[in-house]
């Protein structure tokens, strides 16, 4: 499950290891401003630092994490990950037991360079990660969290078939370092069939 390579037309997504540290570093530094709601990492420390505890989590089992690299160039754009990884514990019997695969993820932990913003980047990449998660793995759901001062990015959720749960009242670490509220979605496997061909339709826009 870690060393999975997720590949589209216009990015790959790459397990993410200390070979991408300088391009995290030149993807972040290209306009810090852009990092209002998301924590990315400045400098070559705090990014090899990101690294390893993103590597120690992957590890655990926890999360699988992205490098994202523009296949036109083999740049390194960005990053994102699977994260709060679940099995469940199905009852001896029941079609699911025995599965070694997630029922339920999160995707997060996402940011992009400036030159990849308002391209078919992060259309795709979503395209890549939820076709494996619900195909490749079979999850149940797949849960995405913003900032709720975030409108930007509800509005990019909602739009491509995200169901709003609500929020979570200081749910996380803001980037801001305030405790963050967080505006909760989620896709379900019924949802799936139509995510998809929004994303699709979307990505062939792009």
């Amino acid at each position: 499950m870690n060393d999975v390579t997720l590949t589209g037309k216009s990015v790959r997504l790459e397990p993410l290891g200390q070979q991408h540290c300088a391009g995290l570093v030149a993807a972040a530094a290209a306009d810090p401003s852009l990092y209002r709601w998301t924590v990315v990492p400045q400098g070559t420390d705090a990014a090899a630092k990101y690294i390893d505890t993103a590597i120690g989590l992957r590890n655990a089992g926890v999360t699988v994490p992205f490098a994202t690299v523009r296949i036109a160039d083999g740049v390194v754009v960005g990053s994102t990950r699977f994260f709060d990884i679940e099995r469940w514990a199905w009852p001896e019997g029941h079609a699911r037991h025995g599965r070694v695969h997630p029922e339920v993820c999160e995707i997060g932990y996402t940011w992009l360079a400036q030159s990849a913003i308002r391209t078919s980047a992060n259309t795709e990449a979503k395209l890549l990660m939820l076709t494996h998660a619900f195909e490749e793995w079979q999850v149940v759901r797949v849960c995405l969290h913003t900032d709720a001062r975030n409108e930007r990015s509800r509005a990019a959720m909602e739009r491509i078939g995200c169901r709003f749960e609500g929020i979570l009242r200081a749910h996380r670490m803001a980037a801001d370092f305030t405790p963050r509220d967080s505006a909760r979605y989620s896709i379900v496997v019924a949802d799936w069939p139509e995510v998809k061909q929004k994303l699709t339709e979307r990505l062939g826009r792009a």
